[in-house]
Protein backbone atom coordinates (compact mmCIF):
# COMPACT_ATOMS: atom_id res chain seq x y z
CA UNK A 1 0.00 0.00 0.00
CA UNK A 2 1.30 3.55 -1.10
CA UNK A 3 2.29 5.20 1.86
CA UNK A 4 0.68 9.24 2.67
CA UNK A 5 2.31 11.86 2.98
CA UNK A 6 3.17 12.87 6.42
CA UNK A 7 0.62 14.68 8.11
CA UNK A 8 2.31 18.17 9.96
CA UNK A 9 0.14 17.97 12.34
CA UNK A 10 1.34 14.56 13.87
CA UNK A 11 4.92 15.41 13.69
CA UNK A 12 5.28 16.02 17.78
CA UNK A 13 3.74 12.02 17.40
CA UNK A 14 6.79 9.67 18.35
CA UNK A 15 7.01 6.11 16.09
CA UNK A 16 3.99 4.13 15.55
CA UNK A 17 2.36 2.49 18.34
CA UNK A 18 1.78 -1.22 19.41
CA UNK A 19 -1.40 -2.04 20.33
CA UNK A 20 -1.64 -2.67 24.26
CA UNK A 21 -2.41 -6.29 24.53
CA UNK A 22 -3.54 -5.25 28.59
CA UNK A 23 -4.62 -1.75 28.78
CA UNK A 24 -5.69 -1.90 32.29
CA UNK A 25 -2.72 -3.98 33.97
CA UNK A 26 -1.19 -0.88 35.39
CA UNK A 27 1.65 1.40 34.76
CA UNK A 28 3.98 -1.31 33.02
CA UNK A 29 1.36 -1.50 29.99
CA UNK A 30 2.05 1.88 29.47
CA UNK A 31 5.48 3.05 29.05
CA UNK A 32 7.58 2.08 25.85
CA UNK A 33 10.78 1.17 24.62
CA UNK A 34 11.27 5.29 24.44
CA UNK A 35 12.05 5.15 27.74
CA UNK A 36 15.44 4.00 26.96
CA UNK A 37 18.83 6.66 26.32
CA UNK A 38 17.07 9.95 27.24
CA UNK A 39 20.05 12.18 28.05
CA UNK A 40 20.51 13.25 31.61
CA UNK A 41 20.36 16.90 31.07
CA UNK A 42 18.65 20.01 32.87
CA UNK A 43 17.03 23.02 30.70
CA UNK A 44 20.16 24.45 29.24
CA UNK A 45 20.24 27.79 31.00
CA UNK A 46 23.03 27.54 33.91
CA UNK A 47 20.96 25.83 36.24
CA UNK A 48 23.14 22.93 36.21
CA UNK A 49 26.09 22.17 38.70
CA UNK A 50 28.44 20.08 39.35
CA UNK A 51 27.88 19.34 42.80
CA UNK A 52 26.05 16.29 42.32
CA UNK A 53 25.10 14.71 45.62
CA UNK A 54 24.91 10.86 44.47
CA UNK A 55 28.55 11.16 43.35
CA UNK A 56 29.85 13.82 46.29
CA UNK A 57 28.43 11.47 48.93
CA UNK A 58 26.72 13.87 50.67
CA UNK A 59 24.15 12.66 53.25
CA UNK A 60 21.14 14.83 54.14
CA UNK A 61 18.89 15.12 56.89
CA UNK A 62 15.99 17.05 58.05
CA UNK A 63 16.83 16.66 62.00
CA UNK A 64 14.29 19.22 64.03
CA UNK A 65 11.12 20.86 63.78
CA UNK A 66 10.64 24.13 65.75
CA UNK A 67 7.44 26.09 66.30
CA UNK A 68 7.66 29.78 65.28
CA UNK A 69 6.13 32.85 65.42
CA UNK A 70 6.65 35.78 63.35
CA UNK A 71 5.27 38.22 60.44
CA UNK A 72 4.16 37.24 57.07
CA UNK A 73 4.07 39.52 53.71
CA UNK A 74 0.96 40.96 54.97
CA UNK A 75 2.46 42.25 58.20
CA UNK A 76 0.18 39.91 60.30
CA UNK A 77 1.49 37.39 62.84
CA UNK A 78 1.48 33.81 62.25
CA UNK A 79 2.76 30.73 63.84
CA UNK A 80 4.34 28.18 61.85
CA UNK A 81 6.91 25.04 61.63
CA UNK A 82 10.43 25.45 60.58
CA UNK A 83 13.36 22.46 59.81
CA UNK A 84 16.50 22.10 60.47
CA UNK A 85 18.40 20.95 57.19
CA UNK A 86 21.32 19.26 57.96
CA UNK A 87 24.15 18.08 55.36
CA UNK A 88 27.28 16.17 55.64
CA UNK A 89 30.40 15.25 53.42
CA UNK A 90 30.83 11.24 53.99
CA UNK A 91 34.61 12.23 51.82
CA UNK A 92 36.48 12.81 54.96
CA UNK A 93 39.73 11.95 55.06
CA UNK A 94 39.00 9.48 57.84
CA UNK A 95 36.01 8.33 56.40
CA UNK A 96 34.16 9.78 59.21
CA UNK A 97 30.98 12.28 58.08
CA UNK A 98 31.61 16.07 58.89
CA UNK A 99 28.93 18.76 58.81
CA UNK A 100 29.04 20.79 56.30
CA UNK A 101 25.94 22.97 56.04
CA UNK A 102 23.31 23.56 58.29
CA UNK A 103 20.27 26.22 57.70
CA UNK A 104 16.33 26.21 58.58
CA UNK A 105 13.26 26.08 55.77
CA UNK A 106 9.85 26.43 56.15
CA UNK A 107 7.26 24.21 54.27
CA UNK A 108 6.38 27.08 51.79
CA UNK A 109 10.37 27.51 50.88
CA UNK A 110 10.05 23.44 49.74
CA UNK A 111 6.60 24.09 48.47
CA UNK A 112 8.82 26.79 46.13
CA UNK A 113 11.56 24.71 45.10
CA UNK A 114 9.47 22.14 44.09
CA UNK A 115 7.35 24.78 41.68
CA UNK A 116 10.74 25.80 40.63
CA UNK A 117 11.60 22.05 39.47
CA UNK A 118 7.87 21.44 37.93
CA UNK A 119 8.57 24.46 35.37
CA UNK A 120 12.59 23.56 34.76
CA UNK A 121 11.97 20.34 34.24
CA UNK A 122 8.59 19.20 32.55
CA UNK A 123 9.54 15.70 31.37
CA UNK A 124 10.45 14.75 34.92
CA UNK A 125 8.07 12.61 37.38
CA UNK A 126 9.09 15.40 39.89
CA UNK A 127 8.70 13.97 43.90
CA UNK A 128 5.76 15.08 46.22
CA UNK A 129 6.03 16.56 49.20
CA UNK A 130 4.20 15.67 52.36
CA UNK A 131 0.41 16.68 52.82
CA UNK A 132 0.29 20.30 54.24
CA UNK A 133 -2.97 19.33 55.94
CA UNK A 134 -3.48 15.30 57.68
CA UNK A 135 -5.80 13.46 55.50
CA UNK A 136 -7.51 9.76 55.58
CA UNK A 137 -7.19 10.19 59.43
CA UNK A 138 -9.21 8.14 61.89
CA UNK A 139 -10.99 9.57 64.91
CA UNK A 140 -8.11 9.66 67.46
CA UNK A 141 -5.71 10.97 64.88
CA UNK A 142 -5.47 15.08 65.38
CA UNK A 143 -5.98 16.84 61.92
CA UNK A 144 -4.51 19.75 63.52
CA UNK A 145 -1.30 20.71 60.99
CA UNK A 146 0.34 22.09 64.79
CA UNK A 147 0.07 18.35 66.32
CA UNK A 148 3.24 17.40 67.30
CA UNK A 149 2.96 13.80 65.71
CA UNK A 150 1.86 15.11 62.34
CA UNK A 151 4.69 17.54 62.42
CA UNK A 152 7.06 15.08 62.87
CA UNK A 153 5.66 12.72 60.60
CA UNK A 154 5.63 15.32 57.88
CA UNK A 155 9.33 16.10 59.16
CA UNK A 156 10.21 12.38 57.82
CA UNK A 157 8.01 12.96 54.47
CA UNK A 158 10.53 16.20 53.37
CA UNK A 159 13.44 14.27 54.67
CA UNK A 160 12.62 11.47 51.95
CA UNK A 161 11.60 15.02 49.53
CA UNK A 162 15.12 15.74 49.65
CA UNK A 163 16.77 12.03 49.64
CA UNK A 164 14.19 11.55 46.36
CA UNK A 165 15.70 14.90 44.59
CA UNK A 166 19.52 14.32 46.01
CA UNK A 167 18.94 10.24 45.00
CA UNK A 168 17.85 11.34 41.12
CA UNK A 169 20.29 11.40 38.17
CA UNK A 170 19.28 14.87 36.73
CA UNK A 171 17.56 16.68 39.61
CA UNK A 172 20.51 16.21 42.02
CA UNK A 173 22.85 18.62 39.54
CA UNK A 174 20.21 21.46 39.80
CA UNK A 175 22.42 24.88 41.15
CA UNK A 176 19.04 25.48 42.91
CA UNK A 177 18.75 22.32 45.09
CA UNK A 178 22.07 22.56 45.90
CA UNK A 179 22.04 26.52 46.92
CA UNK A 180 18.34 25.42 48.96
CA UNK A 181 20.75 22.88 50.71
CA UNK A 182 23.66 25.83 51.67
CA UNK A 183 22.11 29.16 51.09
CA UNK A 184 19.95 30.08 53.66
CA UNK A 185 19.99 33.97 53.41
CA UNK A 186 18.48 35.21 49.38
CA UNK A 187 17.81 31.84 48.76
CA UNK A 188 14.00 33.24 48.10
CA UNK A 189 15.54 36.17 45.79
CA UNK A 190 17.69 34.13 43.86
CA UNK A 191 14.68 31.41 42.78
CA UNK A 192 12.38 34.49 41.60
CA UNK A 193 15.36 35.95 39.64
CA UNK A 194 15.31 32.79 37.23
CA UNK A 195 11.90 33.97 35.92
CA UNK A 196 10.19 30.15 36.57
CA UNK A 197 6.80 32.02 37.16
CA UNK A 198 6.50 33.89 33.67
CA UNK A 199 7.53 30.11 32.33
CA UNK A 200 4.96 28.39 34.31
CA UNK A 201 2.22 26.89 32.10
CA UNK A 202 -1.17 28.54 33.16
CA UNK A 203 -4.14 26.23 33.83
CA UNK A 204 -6.27 27.40 31.81
CA UNK A 205 -3.90 26.77 29.13
CA UNK A 206 -3.27 23.36 29.88
CA UNK A 207 -6.83 22.96 29.91
CA UNK A 208 -7.62 24.47 26.97
CA UNK A 209 -4.96 22.03 25.09
CA UNK A 210 -6.49 18.97 26.89
CA UNK A 211 -9.79 19.34 25.02
CA UNK A 212 -8.61 20.99 21.40
CA UNK A 213 -5.34 18.58 20.55
CA UNK A 214 -6.15 16.70 17.93
CA UNK A 215 -3.45 14.69 17.64
CA UNK A 216 -2.95 13.24 21.49
CA UNK A 217 -0.11 10.31 22.01
CA UNK A 218 -1.87 7.38 22.96
CA UNK A 219 0.82 6.07 25.38
CA UNK A 220 0.23 9.81 27.81
CA UNK A 221 -3.57 9.39 27.30
CA UNK A 222 -2.78 5.70 28.59
CA UNK A 223 -0.74 7.19 31.46
CA UNK A 224 -2.87 9.54 32.39
CA UNK A 225 -5.64 6.82 32.88
CA UNK A 226 -3.28 5.06 34.74
CA UNK A 227 -2.62 7.81 37.26
CA UNK A 228 -6.06 8.30 38.01
CA UNK A 229 -6.41 5.03 38.83
CA UNK A 230 -3.77 4.73 40.63
CA UNK A 231 -4.83 7.64 42.67
CA UNK A 232 -8.46 6.40 43.30
CA UNK A 233 -6.99 2.55 44.43
CA UNK A 234 -4.49 4.27 46.54
CA UNK A 235 -7.36 6.88 48.41
CA UNK A 236 -9.68 3.73 48.89
CA UNK A 237 -7.06 1.99 50.58
CA UNK A 238 -6.00 4.87 52.76
CA UNK A 239 -9.64 4.98 53.76
CA UNK A 240 -10.39 1.14 54.52
CA UNK A 241 -7.39 1.71 56.79
CA UNK A 242 -8.67 4.51 58.61
CA UNK A 243 -11.68 2.56 59.29
CA UNK A 244 -10.09 -0.70 60.23
CA UNK A 245 -7.85 1.96 62.32
CA UNK A 246 -11.31 3.11 64.45
CA UNK A 247 -12.45 -0.15 64.82
CA UNK A 248 -8.88 -1.56 65.89
CA UNK A 249 -8.88 0.89 68.27
CA UNK A 250 -11.79 0.80 69.80
CA UNK A 251 -11.52 -3.53 70.15
CA UNK A 252 -8.33 -3.03 71.72
CA UNK A 253 -9.23 -0.42 74.23
CA UNK A 254 -12.37 -2.26 75.43
CA UNK A 255 -9.80 -4.82 76.16
CA UNK A 256 -9.00 -2.48 79.43
CA UNK A 257 -12.46 -3.79 80.48
CA UNK A 258 -11.46 -7.36 81.19
CA UNK A 259 -8.68 -5.82 83.21
CA UNK A 260 -11.05 -3.62 85.60
CA UNK A 261 -13.25 -6.48 85.78
CA UNK A 262 -10.56 -9.15 86.60
CA UNK A 263 -8.81 -6.91 88.79
CA UNK A 264 -12.31 -5.90 90.68
CA UNK A 265 -13.19 -9.55 90.87
CA UNK A 266 -9.91 -10.48 92.16
CA UNK A 267 -10.56 -8.53 95.37
CA UNK A 268 -13.59 -10.36 96.43
CA UNK A 269 -11.40 -14.38 95.68
CA UNK A 270 -8.70 -15.55 97.82
CA UNK A 271 -7.73 -18.42 96.15
CA UNK A 272 -8.43 -17.04 92.42
CA UNK A 273 -7.30 -13.82 93.42
CA UNK A 274 -3.78 -13.86 92.25
CA UNK A 275 -4.56 -15.40 88.76
CA UNK A 276 -7.29 -12.97 88.46
CA UNK A 277 -4.88 -10.09 89.30
CA UNK A 278 -2.22 -11.37 86.67
CA UNK A 279 -4.35 -11.84 83.80
CA UNK A 280 -5.80 -8.15 84.32
CA UNK A 281 -2.64 -6.74 84.16
CA UNK A 282 -1.94 -8.64 80.60
CA UNK A 283 -4.88 -7.04 79.40
CA UNK A 284 -4.52 -3.51 80.47
CA UNK A 285 -1.30 -3.95 78.48
CA UNK A 286 -2.95 -5.29 75.57
CA UNK A 287 -5.29 -2.08 75.81
CA UNK A 288 -2.82 0.03 75.61
CA UNK A 289 -0.44 -1.56 72.97
CA UNK A 290 -2.57 -0.39 70.22
CA UNK A 291 -1.35 3.06 70.60
CA UNK A 292 2.05 2.36 69.23
CA UNK A 293 0.75 -0.21 66.88
CA UNK A 294 -1.32 2.27 65.34
CA UNK A 295 1.44 5.33 65.65
CA UNK A 296 3.40 2.56 63.39
CA UNK A 297 0.90 2.41 61.17
CA UNK A 298 0.91 5.53 59.97
CA UNK A 299 4.52 5.65 59.05
CA UNK A 300 3.31 2.99 56.31
CA UNK A 301 0.02 5.18 55.53
CA UNK A 302 2.70 7.93 54.19
CA UNK A 303 4.76 5.63 52.26
CA UNK A 304 0.86 5.16 50.49
CA UNK A 305 0.12 8.82 50.30
CA UNK A 306 3.79 9.77 48.68
CA UNK A 307 2.45 7.56 45.92
CA UNK A 308 -1.20 9.42 45.87
CA UNK A 309 0.39 12.26 45.12
CA UNK A 310 2.73 10.87 42.88
CA UNK A 311 -0.30 10.64 40.62
CA UNK A 312 -0.75 14.25 40.49
CA UNK A 313 2.49 14.11 38.98
CA UNK A 314 2.84 12.15 36.55
CA UNK A 315 -0.43 14.14 35.33
CA UNK A 316 1.76 17.17 35.65
CA UNK A 317 3.97 15.50 32.83
CA UNK A 318 1.06 14.76 30.18
CA UNK A 319 -0.02 17.96 30.94
CA UNK A 320 3.15 19.03 29.32
CA UNK A 321 3.14 17.11 26.34
CA UNK A 322 -0.36 18.13 25.75
CA UNK A 323 0.39 21.81 25.72
CA UNK A 324 3.52 20.55 23.47
CA UNK A 325 1.35 19.27 21.18
CA UNK A 326 -1.14 21.58 20.76
CA UNK A 327 1.26 24.03 20.20
CA UNK A 328 2.68 22.21 17.30
CA UNK A 329 -0.89 21.86 15.60
CA UNK A 330 -1.25 25.27 15.98
CA UNK A 331 2.17 25.91 14.29
CA UNK A 332 1.29 23.29 11.61
CA UNK A 333 -2.36 25.01 10.74
CA UNK A 334 -1.16 28.43 10.99
CA UNK A 335 1.75 27.49 8.11
CA UNK A 336 -0.68 25.87 6.09
CA UNK A 337 -3.07 28.95 6.17
CA UNK A 338 -0.08 31.10 5.28
CA UNK A 339 0.72 28.61 2.39
CA UNK A 340 -2.94 28.37 1.10
CA UNK A 341 -2.87 32.51 1.14
CA UNK A 342 0.09 32.93 -0.73
CA UNK A 343 -1.09 30.22 -3.09
CA UNK A 344 -4.12 31.95 -3.85
CA UNK A 345 -2.05 35.18 -4.16
CA UNK A 346 -0.15 33.70 -6.86
CA UNK A 347 -2.50 32.13 -8.82
CA UNK A 348 -5.34 34.46 -8.55
CA UNK A 349 -8.06 32.35 -7.54
CA UNK A 350 -9.69 32.04 -4.01
CA UNK A 351 -10.61 28.72 -2.62
CA UNK A 352 -12.33 29.03 0.25
CA UNK A 353 -14.88 32.26 1.78
CA UNK A 354 -12.72 34.61 3.67
CA UNK A 355 -12.34 38.23 4.56
CA UNK A 356 -9.79 38.97 2.40
CA UNK A 357 -12.23 38.04 -0.40
CA UNK A 358 -14.89 39.83 0.29
CA UNK A 359 -12.78 42.76 0.49
CA UNK A 360 -11.62 42.55 -3.13
CA UNK A 361 -14.84 41.99 -4.27
CA UNK A 362 -16.23 45.02 -2.34
CA UNK A 363 -13.30 47.58 -3.29
CA UNK A 364 -11.51 45.80 -6.29
CA UNK A 365 -8.30 43.74 -6.70
CA UNK A 366 -4.70 44.42 -5.22
CA UNK A 367 -2.48 46.58 -7.53
CA UNK A 368 0.36 43.62 -9.24
CA UNK A 369 3.61 45.53 -6.38
CA UNK A 370 0.99 45.17 -3.65
CA UNK A 371 0.28 41.44 -4.36
CA UNK A 372 4.15 41.01 -4.75
CA UNK A 373 4.91 42.93 -1.72
CA UNK A 374 2.68 40.53 0.14
CA UNK A 375 3.67 37.31 -1.77
CA UNK A 376 7.18 38.21 -0.29
CA UNK A 377 5.57 39.04 3.36
CA UNK A 378 3.66 35.31 3.37
CA UNK A 379 7.00 33.66 1.73
CA UNK A 380 9.04 35.47 4.68
CA UNK A 381 6.49 34.14 7.65
CA UNK A 382 6.25 30.61 5.54
CA UNK A 383 10.40 30.50 5.93
CA UNK A 384 10.42 31.04 9.47
CA UNK A 385 6.97 28.93 10.22
CA UNK A 386 8.94 26.14 8.87
CA UNK A 387 11.80 26.44 10.68
CA UNK A 388 9.57 26.81 14.27
CA UNK A 389 7.58 23.76 12.96
CA UNK A 390 10.93 21.64 12.75
CA UNK A 391 12.00 23.13 16.02
CA UNK A 392 8.93 22.84 17.86
CA UNK A 393 9.13 19.21 16.46
CA UNK A 394 12.81 18.39 17.43
CA UNK A 395 11.77 19.75 21.08
CA UNK A 396 8.42 17.38 21.05
CA UNK A 397 10.31 14.63 20.29
CA UNK A 398 13.08 14.96 22.96
CA UNK A 399 11.04 15.56 25.49
CA UNK A 400 9.02 12.16 24.57
CA UNK A 401 12.11 10.70 24.76
CA UNK A 402 12.94 12.17 28.39
CA UNK A 403 10.08 11.71 29.68
CA UNK A 404 10.12 8.41 28.99
CA UNK A 405 13.43 7.54 30.47
CA UNK A 406 11.89 9.02 33.43
CA UNK A 407 8.49 7.18 33.81
CA UNK A 408 10.28 3.95 33.35
CA UNK A 409 12.94 4.92 36.55
CA UNK A 410 9.97 6.10 38.25
CA UNK A 411 7.96 2.27 37.18
CA UNK A 412 10.93 0.81 39.26
CA UNK A 413 11.05 3.01 42.06
CA UNK A 414 7.48 2.49 42.88
CA UNK A 415 7.41 -1.27 42.47
CA UNK A 416 10.57 -1.93 44.53
CA UNK A 417 8.74 1.27 47.33
CA UNK A 418 5.09 -0.35 47.34
CA UNK A 419 6.22 -3.90 47.21
CA UNK A 420 8.50 -3.24 50.73
CA UNK A 421 5.74 -1.50 52.14
CA UNK A 422 2.95 -3.68 51.83
CA UNK A 423 5.49 -6.72 52.83
CA UNK A 424 6.32 -4.84 55.72
CA UNK A 425 2.54 -3.78 56.67
CA UNK A 426 1.58 -7.39 56.53
CA UNK A 427 4.09 -8.65 58.76
CA UNK A 428 3.74 -5.66 60.99
CA UNK A 429 0.27 -6.83 61.31
CA UNK A 430 1.35 -10.34 61.90
CA UNK A 431 3.77 -9.21 64.68
CA UNK A 432 0.46 -7.27 66.29
CA UNK A 433 -1.90 -10.87 66.26
CA UNK A 434 1.14 -12.66 67.76
CA UNK A 435 1.17 -10.24 70.35
CA UNK A 436 -2.03 -10.84 70.98
CA UNK A 437 -2.12 -14.58 71.37
CA UNK A 438 0.90 -14.24 73.49
CA UNK A 439 -1.24 -11.85 76.18
CA UNK A 440 -3.98 -14.72 75.96
CA UNK A 441 -1.65 -17.42 76.17
CA UNK A 442 -0.12 -15.62 79.15
CA UNK A 443 -4.17 -15.00 80.18
CA UNK A 444 -4.04 -19.19 80.22
CA UNK A 445 -1.47 -19.58 82.05
CA UNK A 446 -2.48 -17.46 84.70
CA UNK A 447 -6.19 -18.67 84.52
CA UNK A 448 -4.35 -22.38 84.78
CA UNK A 449 -2.38 -21.75 88.43
CA UNK A 450 -5.70 -20.42 89.93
Amino acid sequence: MEQAAPDPERLLQPAPLEPLSHPDTGLESVVGEGAKGARDEGPGDGTMTESNFSLKKIEISVSEAEKRTGRNAMNMQETYTAYLIETRSVEHSDGQSVLTDSLWRRYSEFELLRNYLLVYYPHIVVPPLPEKRAEFVWHKLSADNMDPDFVERRRIGLENFLLRLASHPILCRDKIFYLFLTQEGNWKETVNETGFQLKADSRLKALNATFRVKNPDKRFIELKHYSDELQSVISHLLRVRARVADRLYGVYKVHGNYGRVFSEWSAIEKEMGDGLQSAGHHMDVYASSIDDILEDEEHYADQLKEYLFYAEALRAVCRKHELMQYDLEMAAQDLASKKQQCEELATGTVRTFSLKGMTTKLFGQETPEQREARIKMLEEQIKEGEQQLKSKNLEGREFVKNAWADIERFKEQKNHDLKEALISYAVMQISMCKKGIQVWTNAKECFSKM
